[in-house]
């Protein structure tokens, strides 16, 4: 088994280690989503996906409540999403999303990152015509007809639809993500996670040596506070 097969397997859990540096990155999603769409999450797609992904982490919902007053009031804090772009180790392209309340901090420590982990940090499309950006809902696959709802969902957006292991994962592109969203919960289907997430066109598969190179500068951008995801090309499969 390769080190990429593992690492996609333990990512999920690396992703989010400390629960206070997740309720920090969670409270920071919730902001951009007020501040993009307003606080009511029945006309805010975005802030209701924040808000699953609260429930996902067991943040408690009156941390919640306060991230969106706090978020909707006079004193926000003003944060920005912004996307990084670059190569890391090996050729294998890296995008980098962020939410921050001070670009020039946050450019810097992601190019220390870049530089510390063997990549390097490019210009904005320097990388992201290599990715999708796309709508990913993932459900638990028992006690559905999916043969069924595909057919329902189409309407909706969706794109495409795989089965893994025990989880259906549906896809859209990102501008169907809120219809996507609002017919789920019209069948009374909760996602175990919505995101929006980017998709790469095209990977590239290395040996285990390598693996483990393009691992540690993304675990090193993982760990930045400023950081919201990290996506790569690296050949994830067995």
């Amino acid at each position: 088994m390769g080190r990429a097969f593992e690492f996609r397997k333990e990512r999920k859990f690396k992703r989010w280690a400390g629960m206070a540096k997740t309720f920090t990155r969670i409270g920071r999603e919730i902001a951009i989503a007020v501040k993009s769409g307003g606080a009511n999450p029945d006309y805010n797609p975005r802030l209701r996906m924040a808000m699953q992904n609260a429930k996902a982490a067991n943040m408690p919902k009156t941390n919640v409540e306060n991230a969106i007053k706090k978020a909707a009031g006079k004193d926000a804090e003003n944060f920005q999403e912004i996307v990084y772009e670059g190569y890391g180790p090996h050729g294998v392209a890296i995008l980098v999303e962020t939410a921050t309340d001070n670009p020039t901090r946050t450019v810097a420590n992601v190019r220390m990152h870049f530089d510390r982990g063997g990549g390097a940090l490019g210009v904005s499309g320097s990388v992201s015509y290599m990715f999708n950006h796309k709508g990913v809902f993932k459900l638990a696959a028992e006690g559905r007809d999916w043969e069924e709802l595909e057919l329902e969902l189409i309407d909706a957006g969706l794109e495409d639809m795989k089965r893994e292991d025990d989880e259906v994962v549906l896809y859209t592109d990102f501008k169907d993500f809120g219809s996507m969203q609002k017919a789920l919960e019209d069948l009374g289907i909760e996602p175990a996670s919505a995101q929006l997430e980017w998709i790469p066109t095209m990977t590239k598969k290395l040996n285990d040596s390598e693996v483990e190179q393009v691992i540690k500068l993304i675990d090193r951008l993982e760990e930045d506070d400023d950081v919201l995801n990290v996506f790569h090309t690296m050949d994830m499969s067995e």
